[in-house]
């Protein structure tokens, strides 16, 4: 298949995807959960199973923060704290670099690790949230982890409940960060869409939106590849690190 690459024949499809990046003039980026797979981000899943048996997906939405408070609480404390130790990974400082160099101008993630802006990448635009910050549902307030970690309410207002900067399930994306990522993926030249499967809507929709080339980059193939003019399918941080060994 044309433009389509795994294996053996990795260091052909690297190659052309550094010709795609040396002939743009603005590259942007898409991330989501692959890209941060090799920073050993604990699975909050055990040895059992799920959390407590329970699908983070039911726990993970509006409703339980609004009718099951102690068991969101419960829950996002638990992944904020094996969340504190995870670093970057040479994958996120590469992308970083590219940045500085001017070679990529801005990363839209799905990844609410807030890893890219722990590597040094500034123009991010995380449209799933960052789970490092805390707000106040009620009056908007940012508050300290450690006050939601303590199952405290919101020293603003004093009443209103506290949460992690996540988009929980049966919410909408914050639309001034969609606004900017979709601007960004639209006059780009070039988009790498690293590390997703592109199921999860509506940021599946974001490549095609580009006008430019597209390339895919996972270690796990999508339905949509055919539309992409090139695909990688390998490990962000090996190919993301090949890469760099061509654009130094």
């Amino acid at each position: 298949m044309k433009n389509y690459f795994a294996g053996e024949h990795m260091d052909k499809g690297i190659e052309t995807l550094a010709a795609f990046i040396r002939a743009s003039d603005n590259t942007v980026v898409l991330t989501g959960a692959g890209m941060d797979t090799d920073s050993n981000i604990p699975d909050f899943r055990g040895e059992g199973g799920w959390w407590k048996n329970i699908d983070p997906r039911t726990v993970a939405n509006i409703d339980t923060f609004a009718q099951n408070y102690s068991l969101f609480q419960e829950f996002y404390s638990m992944r904020i704290k094996l969340l504190q130790n995870v670093k970057p990974h040479p994958g996120h400082y590469i992308l970083a670099d590219l940045e500085k160099r001017g070679i990529i101008k801005s990363i839209a993630t799905q990844n609410i690790s807030g890893l890219h802006r722990l590597a040094g990448s500034e123009k991010v635009y995380e449209l799933h949230g960052n789970i490092a910050t805390v707000r106040c549902n009620s009056c908007g307030r940012q508050a300290d982890t450690a006050d939601f970690l303590a199952g405290e309410n919101c020293t603003g207002c004093n009443t209103g409940a506290l949460r992690p900067n996540v988009v929980l399930f049966g919410e909408a994306l914050p639309q001034d960060v969609w606004a900017q990522a979709l601007s960004h993926i639209q006059r780009a030249d070039l988009l790498l869409v690293i590390g997703t499967s592109l199921e999860v809507s509506p940021v599946n929709q974001l490549p095609f939106q580009a006008k430019g080339r597209t390339v895919f980059i996972n270690k796990e193939d999508c339905s949509q590849h055919y539309s992409f003019d090139l695909t990688l399918l390998g490990n962000a941080k090996e190919v993301l690190k090949k890469l760099s060994d061509r654009l130094t």
